[in-house]
């Protein structure tokens, strides 16, 4: 934000150096960036961050130093004369969308004469970068860096059928900007309109059709209020941008425009002529002046800051800054309500900082000792860690990729090709503007990168969020759930076993499996749903070449894609002792011939439910196929293990156990014991 000195004198004293105001804005939170000298004047260049939009005018900045330095605050009146002719006789003004916009004021003025502006107003527009154009357009531009509020100026006599209309705009509809470009617009646009055409677009420029110039006699002014998103959403989409929108993206005063309306025709009238027509004409609603009470007790200072702030000192300040003291304080406390254009002030701390910032942080001890209390990890803070911890012990590095893809990214990897992608259409990154379902395609982008690079082995995880849906009213793990990424350059096998571990090192007694899936993007018979205690975890699997070929990678590459939420759900962090065997295993091997479509979980399972409490392990051996066997028939391998917590198994019962096993497996999967 561009201020100028002399234009800011015009509103509070300035007895002080250009070095000390800046130095003193710095430490109340108005940062500057620079200054420099603009002919006789000065010109500053403030960050204001976008919770202070009343800090985008001159005014705003002139009741920062007001308080600063306990000066007094001139606000110009703003009560132009009108004659007796009703404004509601020369225009009419209708909201169609009032979701877009829930105010307009509509003013009329007469008989203006146009012309260059005064001097002395070119110098101060000119000091902030803002080009002159006349009398009309400028003040409307100095109204607006003067409250911060947007106006504009239409030629009425070139609005047809004398009317306001403000609408969505209509798909494929065509609009000229007053930059004499012509813009195709869509419906989530707001539009000014008279009864034929557009004129303005909400917020953002006004069109040319209807611009102010030099045979302009007769202007009405616009001052409404948009809504903040359609306006930034317009003007990133055109790439449109303007004060204007700038402005308006942000909660603007909601009695902003009443007064900025009313100190444009006042400045209008007095450098342009003409007459001002009685009345304002006005569509929506204005609200009252009114905000939540904030009650502030005066020993919170003490806890928060370190230091007593008299109460008395607290409210003075909080009243120069523009609020309203509600009843009478006592020795404990006050009680508060926030001006309008202070939408930011809703919390009592949010009335400490601005004691605060005002009374000077100067005046903080540093050895202070603040009241701490200890903290502990959250269990997905732990259950991260721990996550972290094991795969970088197996040569994983850790990655950190952006939440936006590209269509052809997406469809590298889509676990969930029923979720609609989320895309933000005003984003300025025009290809990837994605929100990603998974987090495979990104690492995958990353693998790339480490391939061109010369870095063919890079193994790489990340934990973040997916992005699935919009709706608030749904939970947060339905919508933006957790996930790990892992994409390497090993085998399925080694993936799996990587998978296994990490499961393990969560979870040491938890059940691991997987099951065939049919996702396009993995090669046939090597991609897998996993199962973690009997739900599902994610999936894991080698990508087909034609993937690897689209994202062109070198090599062929394995992913997976994991629940964090049920690693919080099933994680047993804390390390148990437990007592070595003090009883000698028995060990069996089980060749069982099979049906091809079998799979190894089946036959576990099979062996788990029939073995009985002595069973202790069930281990994959081998499998074979072969012509001893036939067409469509393989044989796998069981090692079983038994062991007795008190006492050495004999034969007999460890026979009785194995003869369960072999008993059910034939029973439920027409298995047949090999010698």
């Amino acid at each position: 934000m561009l201020v100028s000195w002399d234009w800011l004198k015009q509103y509070v004293a300035l007895e002080m150096s250009v070095e000390e105001l800046t130095d003193r804005l710095t430490m109340s939170g108005l940062n500057l960036e620079e200054y420099e000298a603009y002919g006789k004047d000065w010109v500053i260049d403030l960050e204001v961050t976008s919770n202070r939009p009343d800090c985008l005018g001159h005014l705003g900045v002139a009741r920062e130093i007001a308080v600063l330095y306990d000066q007094t605050l001139k606000i110009p009146a703003a009560q132009p004369v009108s004659c007796s002719s009703p404004a509601a006789k020369q225009i009419a003004v209708r909201i169609d969308a009032p979701e877009l916009c829930s105010q307009y004021h509509a003013r009329v003025i007469r008989g203006v004469k146009i012309g260059p502006s005064p001097a002395w107003m070119q110098q101060r527009l000119q000091a902030v970068g803002i080009a002159c154009v006349n009398n009309v357009v400028d003040i409307t531009n100095y109204v607006m860096l003067e409250c911060a509020q947007p106006l504009h100026a239409f030629d009425l006599d070139r609005l047809h059928g004398a009317q306001i209309i403000v609408r969505p705009a209509k798909k494929g509809e065509k609009f000229k900007a007053i930059n004499q470009k012509e813009y195709e617009l869509s419906p989530e646009m707001c539009l000014i309109a008279d009864a034929q055409r557009p004129v303005a677009l909400a917020g953002v420029m006004g069109g040319f059709d209807s611009e102010i110039s030099d045979r302009t006699t007769n202007v009405l002014i616009e001052a409404a209020l948009f809504a903040p998103l359609s306006v930034r959403n317009t003007a990133r989409k055109l790439d449109l941008h303007s004060p204007s929108s700038y402005r308006f993206e942000r909660a603007l005063d909601p009695q902003g425009p009443d007064y900025a309306s009313r100190r444009c025709c006042e400045l209008i009238l007095e450098l342009a002529g003409g007459e001002l027509c009685e009345g304002v004409v006005s569509a929506g609603e204005t609200p009252a002046p009114s905000g939540p009470e904030i009650s502030l007790r005066f020993a919170r200072f003490q806890k928060v800051l370190g230091i007593d702030i008299p109460a008395e000192t607290a409210i003075g300040i909080l009243q120069r800054l523009g609020l309203e003291q509600i009843g009478t304080a006592t020795a404990e406390r006050a009680t508060f309500r926030a001006p309008t254009w202070r939408r930011d002030l809703s919390r009592e701390i949010d009335l400490i900082e601005e004691v605060a910032r005002i009374y000077g942080y100067d005046h903080l001890s540093d050895d202070v000792a603040v009241p701490l209390c200890s903290s502990s990890k959250s269990q997905r803070e732990r259950v991260v860690e721990r996550i972290g911890e094991t795969l970088t012990a197996v040569g994983f590095h850790e990655a950190m990729t952006a939440a936006f893809t590209s269509e052809n990214e997406q469809q590298w990897f889509n676990p969930r090709p029923d979720v609609a992608a989320l895309y933000v259409d005003h984003s300025s990154r025009r290809q990837e503007n994605l929100l990603r379902r998974s987090l495979i395609p990104s690492l995958i982008t990353c693998r790339r990168a480490n391939e061109r690079h010369g870095n063919f082995q890079a193994k790489l995880f990340e934990i973040a969020k997916v992005y699935l849906a919009a709706d608030p009213d749904r939970i947060e793990h339905e919508v933006e759930p957790w996930q790990i990424g892992l994409v390497t350059g090993q085998s399925y096998l080694e993936l799996k076993g990587v998978t296994e571990l990490l499961a393990r090192r969560i979870q040491p007694h938890g059940q691991l499996t997987v099951r065939p899936c049919d996702l396009p993007q993995f090669t046939p018979g090597r991609g897998a749903e996993v199962l973690w205690n009997g739900v599902r975890w994610g999936w894991l699997g080698e990508l087909d070449r034609s993937v690897c070929d689209a994202a062109d990678l070198r090599d062929v590459v394995c992913v997976a894609e994991l629940d964090l939420q049920l690693a919080e759900r099933n994680a047993d962090l804390v390390p148990r002792a437990q007592k070595l065997p003090e009883y000698p295993g028995m060990v069996r091997d089980l060749n069982f011939v099979l049906d091809e479509p079998v799979l190894w979980s089946d036959l576990e399972q099979a062996v788990r439910s029939a073995a009985g409490p002595l069973l202790e392990q069930v281990q994959f051996a081998s499998q074979y196929r072969g012509k001893q066997l036939g067409a469509d028939k393989k044989s796998y391998v069981v090692t079983l293990t038994f062991r007795a917590p008190d006492r050495t198994l004999t034969s007999d019962e460890v026979d009785a156990a194995q003869a369960a096993v072999v008993k059910a497996c034939e029973s439920s999967l027409q298995a047949t014991l090999r010698a």
